[in-house]
């Protein structure tokens, strides 16, 4: 088995990268500038029991996404699972978001899913998926999330789309939502108060905690498994109840 995590060298990522690792699986990990971090989990998909390729490239880019799509076609003739997990975290409200970096983080975090997916279209074969990770941003106004609550709504509204023309392929596409985590573009995007945020929600929680990287995966789980097929196109919120 073979997958692809863009945004796969930190975080919710690299989390997802390092569980299909220890089911003794192929993972192509993309990445965008943090060579360090890459390396970190190169090593630790590595330890885990995966074998870990790096690719180096801006998918904002359509140079970036040749790049992604023609590594993964020469690693592998099947990809059984891409997780869209880029973002670019770029802070601030609509009135002051230098616009240059809003259209950058639409195109990261948004409008890369189709020309992704249109390259990686001969390796998705029946029985694969296509999942977008997306957050309560994408339906709810987040204070300075403006770079970020927007594109993820454009990346599930896509989603949709892409789900119904890959259906006859027998190939899923669908959107998992997750609440606050703490994960580098999360203390990026709120800096200071990042902690409290997290303190906030943990405490707020209908359930009783806070969200780990470990509940994503397990919905992620859910919805690639082999008996789930007739899942298309949904938007799965994992968040304890908080967004309720």
């Amino acid at each position: 088995m073979t997958i692809l995590v863009t945004g796969g060298s930190s975080g919710i990522g690299r989390a997802i990268a390092v569980h299909w690792a220890g089911l003794g699986h192929d993972v192509i990990v993309n990445y965008h500038a943090n060579d360090g971090a890459a390396e970190e989990t190169k090593q630790v998909v590595a330890a885990a029991g995966g074998r870990p390729v790096l690719v180096k490239a801006d998918v904002g880019t359509q140079d970036g996404v040749r790049a992604v799509t023609e590594a993964v076609r020469r690693e592998t003739e099947v990809l059984d699972l891409y997780v869209h997990c880029a973002a670019l975290a770029v802070t601030g409200g609509a009135l002051e978001v230098d616009p240059t970096l809003l259209a950058q983080a639409i195109a990261v975090n948004g409008t890369s899913l189709v020309p992704l997916v249109q390259g990686l279209l001969p390796v998705l074969q029946r029985g694969s998926s296509v999942v977008y990770i997306s957050s309560r941003g994408a339906r709810s106004v987040v204070p300075s999330y403006v770079a970020l609550g927007p594109s993820k709504s454009l990346g599930e509204a896509l989603i949709r789309y892409l789900a119904v023309e890959l259906a006859p392929h027998g190939v899923r596409a669908n959107t998992i939502a997750a609440g606050p985590l703490d994960t580098p573009a999360f203390r990026t995007m709120f800096g200071d108060s990042a902690q409290a945020r997290l303190d906030g929600a943990a405490a707020a929680n209908p359930s009783g905690r806070g969200l780990g990287f470990d509940d994503v995966i397990a919905a992620l789980e859910l919805i690639t498994a082999p008996q789930n097929v007739m899942i298309q196109g949904q938007t799965l919120m994992v968040d304890g109840g908080i967004s309720l």
